[in-house]
């Protein structure tokens, strides 16, 4: 005769209880999803825009390659356009830059030692 397998006793159903209507995630807030997609859309925004103006200046490239006579107050040469634009768009960034620290380093309250403003500083 065969064996029947022995049954583990089971237990007595329990009363499930329905589950709590809290989701099991924290909701974000209105405020905080709008700073998070507005953060989103500015990282797109300015990656479209870094991507537009490298297009931009290949094709500025690609069209001014031609040289022109460039004159100096003693001389006068002959050089790639689009280096005298590159060259120009570098010094004026550069000399933005420099007039923005100048110009942030003097309108900026003088303070003495004890943090208080020094009235003969203007």
């Amino acid at each position: 005769m065969q064996e029947e397998p022995q049954q583990e006793p089971q237990e007595a159903p329990q009363e499930t209880q329905p589950a709590p209507s809290v989701p099991l995630e924290p909701v974000e807030p209105l405020g905080q999803r709008l700073r998070r997609r507005g953060r989103r859309l500015r990282l797109y925004t300015t990656a479209f825009a870094a991507v537009a103006l490298l297009v931009v200046l290949v094709a500025l490239v690609l069209d001014n390659t031609g040289k022109v006579k460039i004159g100096w107050v003693f001389g006068s040469g002959r050089v790639s356009l689009v280096w005298v634009i590159v060259a120009s768009a570098v010094l004026g960034w550069l000399l933005g830059i420099v007039m923005g620290i100048l110009f942030r380093l003097r309108t900026r309250r003088r303070r003495s030692s004890n943090g208080v403003p020094d009235p003969s500083r203007g």
